[in-house]
């Protein structure tokens, strides 16, 4: 498929202009990562009250779910048309997305529209972050760019102390929906934002081949993947003819994709990509990081307050070791490199770090005190801190600027597959193994004040219950997610071990536009 783009005028690097201006830019860019990765914490701490007040604790996992897997799709579209045409009017689609998508969620009357939302945010959320890391590679040589980077993860890190505590907050007082509303001032803050201070070289493409066919094989196969590691052993058996259905529809979808890249003019995902080692390696280990991060992010937030006692918003403040130490780790990382141009054994290092903490989690009970969780959180974050960014890094310094955005988007990709696969399986195998918990442990004949039965548990319903309710449904809570934890904890190890074959190549000083 082919369209016509109109020629602009020549470029001018960013990189020639002064300090100030790169500053601009960079203000910017934190403020966009700062919507993105906001919006993937403020619901931890809400969600709970959020599906027990409309009635869908049994669809819990696709409020997580719907924003990954539309992301996940979106990322390597994102990245191709910003090598194509370039990232700035990108940039400006997906806040604009993204920001709709918060409107629907915050008018939200029930579960089909709320996980309708998340699509929407996230076929913007796709461009967010991807964007960003892009970008600083067209401003920033590698070897200077680790600092940045490790910015960058700071800001993470902060969205992830800061959202868990505004979405208790709002759902303590004005409302969950507030979680919603709140990306409005700061999208279009981030509109104007981009609007006006980023400036970038700019695309003159005669004509703009666009990989239609790849992307739509690489959007069935990410679907069908998903729905079966979200619906396999859950709704639907292993065995049943739609989960085999679609697990044949991912391989097919798989085959029909690589055959449509190697026929592309322009692939969305080409495949010279997988010719470098060590964007091979850092891909699968990064799949492997983002099955963990999104596996616990995603539901540890809610077993505090479900099990603990503790309320929405000191949920959210138990939050902070952990990402206290992926913001410290992170800017340290990040000074280290730019420094030294040293960077191997820090992410095979955060890899091991990651799997320990995995084990840690998995010996909580509701009797542990509630300052040990947050160690075992805090050691996840020094393991995050040490690899996440540094991972994109060693991507991009394998690649000219001109196949910058294609290769950052298809390595978050697959990260993002990763986070798709482990919020799914954990989510998936979390709600079922509650429910066969609740089942057995409940009392006879056991009816909740709600009437809603239990997929209405709140955590506010579930600290008012006489204890004989009250206990075995923390204790549900529980058997069913910490035992995942470990069984989480070899991909830690698989990813260290790939790690240490990555070939430590000179970070480069100068940008490469080749």
């Amino acid at each position: 498929m082919t369209v016509t783009a109109r020629s602009e005028s020549s470029e001018t690097s960013p990189t020639t202009g002064s300090q100030r201006s790169i500053l601009f830019v960079f203000l910017s860019l934190m403020l966009t990562m700062l919507l993105a990765s906001l919006n993937q914490t403020v619901l931890s701490t809400a969600l709970p009250t959020m599906v027990g007040e409309l009635n869908g604790v049994d669809q819990m996992l696709w409020v997580m779910t719907a924003y990954i897997l539309a992301s996940t799709i979106m990322m390597p579209i994102y990245g191709k048309l910003g090598d194509l045409v370039g990232r700035k009017g990108l940039s400006l689609l997906a806040i604009a997305l993204f920001t709709g998508g918060s409107i629907i969620g915050a008018l939200a009357p029930d579960m089909g529209w709320l996980i309708a939302s998340r699509v929407v945010q996230g076929l913007g959320g796709g461009g967010l972050i991807i964007m960003s890391q892009a970008i600083i590679a067209d401003i920033i040589p590698a070897r200077q760019r680790g600092r940045y980077m490790g910015a960058l993860g700071a800001v993470f890190a902060v969205s992830s102390v800061a959202g868990p505590l505004l979405g208790g907050w709002f759902t303590e007082g004005i409302g969950w929906r507030w979680a919603f509303w709140i990306n409005l001032p700061l999208g279009l803050l981030a509109l104007v934002a981009t609007a006006f201070l980023l400036r970038l070289p700019k695309q003159r493409p005669e004509r703009l081949h666009v990989d239609a066919w790849g992307m739509a094989f690489m959007a069935a196969a990410s679907t069908c993947l998903i729905l079966a590691s979200t619906w396999g052993g859950n709704r639907y058996d292993w065995d049943s003819p739609v989960i085999l259905g679609l697990i044949a529809g991912t391989v097919v979808a798989s085959v029909l994709f690589v055959l449509a890249e190697r026929r592309a003019v322009e692939p969305v995902i080409p495949l010279h990509l997988f010719r470098d080692r060590n964007f091979n390696l850092t891909t699968v280990a990064g799949l492997f990081t983002g099955v963990m991060m999104f596996g616990t992010l995603g539901y540890i937030p809610t077993y505090l307050q479900m099990a603990t006692g503790t309320d929405a918003t000191a949920s959210g403040l138990l939050m902070t070791p952990m990402m206290g130490t992926l913001l410290l780790v992170s800017m340290a990382a990040g000074q280290f490199v730019s420094r030294t141009g040293r960077y191997k054994w820090i992410p095979v290092a955060g890899s091991l770090v990651i799997a320990g903490g995995m084990v840690l989690l998995s010996t909580v009970t509701p009797e542990t005190p509630v300052w040990v969780i947050c160690v075992h959180l805090s050691v996840i974050g020094v393991g995050l801190g040490a690899s996440m960014q540094l991972l994109v890094l060693i991507v991009q310094n394998s690649f000219p600027v001109s196949q910058v955005g294609t290769a950052t988007a298809a390595n978050n990709f697959f990260r993002q597959i990763g986070a798709s696969l482990g919020s799914a399986v954990v989510g998936s195998l979390f709600t079922s193994r509650l429910m066969d918990f609740l089942v057995q442990r409940m009392p006879a004949g056991a009816e909740l004040p709600s009437g809603g039965g239990r997929s209405s548990l709140t955590p506010e319903l579930v600290q008012s219950l006489p204890d004989a309710l009250r206990h075995p449904i923390i204790d549900s809570y529980n058997e069913a997610l910490m035992p995942i934890f470990l069984w989480l904890m070899p991909l830690g190890i698989l990813a260290a071990v790939l790690l240490m074959f990555v070939t430590e190549k000179p970070l480069a000083t100068t940008i490469d536009r080749g």
